[in-house]
């Protein structure tokens, strides 16, 4: 599904959120520690080599919500916004705070001028999620926030697998209805 809302490209993809060669930034669905893990961390740290965890070493630990911005060493991108999602049932508001993730990211991305962003569906995986009302409030927080952007011009979701990608599509279609924009304004 690809739109472009107020002037910005809305895209969602399945792929590897590690193999974005072409978005200047990549978002990390870290831990708090902001070291390598499993899942999204696992994947950037791997490919990213030893260089992302001795920068982002000094930088942790980061709380529910927060974001930090690293170089992109061995990836394809220039950088990498690490942002710790919450655990679903544990930090709360869980809603609140994952939409913080996505409003502290694209800060990051406004403040060092970055065109465009790759971001994987943060708090889904290990921190258990529901995808699709994770989906919603990241879809929503996207349009509350697109239209104050001024250097960001390109977002994209990069989700790991075909349901993942169906359920992306329904929920932005859905907060695109509500937002009351057709899926092809532009």
């Amino acid at each position: 599904m690809d739109c472009t809302v107020h002037g910005v490209r809305l895209e969602l993809v399945q792929g590897d959120i590690a193999r974005q060669p072409d978005m200047e930034a990549i978002v990390n669905a870290a831990n708090a520690e902001l070291m390598p893990g499993g899942g999204v961390a696992g994947a950037i740290h791997r490919a990213a080599g030893p260089g992302l965890a001795e920068e982002c070493r000094p930088l942790g630990p980061i709380r529910p919500g927060e974001a930090v911005i690293t170089g992109g060493h061995n990836l394809p991108n220039k950088y990498v916004i690490h942002c710790l999602g919450p655990v679903y049932g544990v930090d709360e508001p869980s809603d609140e705070l994952l939409a913080q993730c996505y409003r502290r990211a694209l800060a990051l991305a406004e403040e060092r001028g970055i065109r465009s962003v790759g971001f994987p569906s943060i708090s889904t995986g290990a921190f258990g999620f529901p995808m699709d009302r994770a989906a919603t409030v990241a879809f929503r927080t996207m349009l509350e926030q697109i239209p104050r952007l001024r250097t960001v011009n390109h977002i994209r979701f990069v989700l790991w697998g075909a349901d993942a990608l169906r359920t992306h599509e329904a929920a932005l279609s859905r907060c695109l209805e509500e937002a009351g924009l057709p899926s092809s304004e532009g």
